[in-house]
């Protein structure tokens, strides 16, 4: 059953359907038929949390419980209809994309601690929940990755991770810490992209 007093139970769904609707509109630029979009979507949506998994040799998630496979094909089919009678702009995808970045880094620090990943590993096991599927659906469609993209990425992700951890290391119950922390998040990715927000970069002249 779900227990929605636990963020990465409750949280976990909405970041698979907000990832799957990513990968669709992603994809939706490219010439691909339906079920290789379904697999771009499940890609987005599970990528992350099946690398996850597999470093702390934990159950994958989505063989453990299929209902989030339903959940990231229903959300990838209702998308699909969605932008078939409705034109959508091409850079709308950066939204749920920010979104679904916060909420999976929330739930895989989340899952990493209650695993009893140390609190400083768990928070890159949180960036690469976050991470991974995009750049799994970033693969499967020939594109540079997102997180390679300059604005910052990643390190919004783990912003909002090592903030989760703190919060609850002060007392903060872990549901309001996920929702503070995925907030972060989600604004730091968007004014990153608002305002070219960058690390410095390495190489190159």
């Amino acid at each position: 059953m779900l227990d929605v007093t636990r963020p990465h139970d409750w949280l976990a769904f909405s970041a698979v359907a907000v990832c799957a609707v990513t990968g669709v509109l992603q994809a939706e630029a490219k010439r691909i038929d339906l079920f290789g979009v379904i697999l771009i979507a499940l890609a987005a949506g599970l990528g992350g949390g099946t690398v996850r998994d597999v470093l702390i040799a934990r159950q994958v998630f989505w063989i453990a419980d299929q209902r989030y496979l339903f959940v990231a094909i229903a959300a990838a089919l209702v998308t699909v209809l969605a932008t078939h009678w409705t034109r959508v702009p091409r850079r709308l995808f950066l939204i749920p994309d920010a979104l679904g970045l916060a909420l999976f880094a929330v739930v895989g620090t989340g899952i990493a601690l209650d695993y009893g990943v140390p609190w400083f590993a768990a928070t890159f096991l949180g960036v690469i929940t976050g991470v991974f599927g995009g750049v799994l659906s970033d693969v499967l469609r020939n594109e540079v990755p997102l997180v390679f993209g300059g604005t910052l990425y990643a390190t919004a992700a783990w912003a909002g991770a090592l903030l989760y951890v703190w919060l609850q290391t002060q007392g903060l119950a872990a549901t309001v810490a996920g929702l503070w922390a995925a907030a972060l998040i989600f604004a730091v990715r968007l004014l990153a992209l608002r305002y070219k927000l960058t690390l410095p970069g390495f190489g190159g002249k």
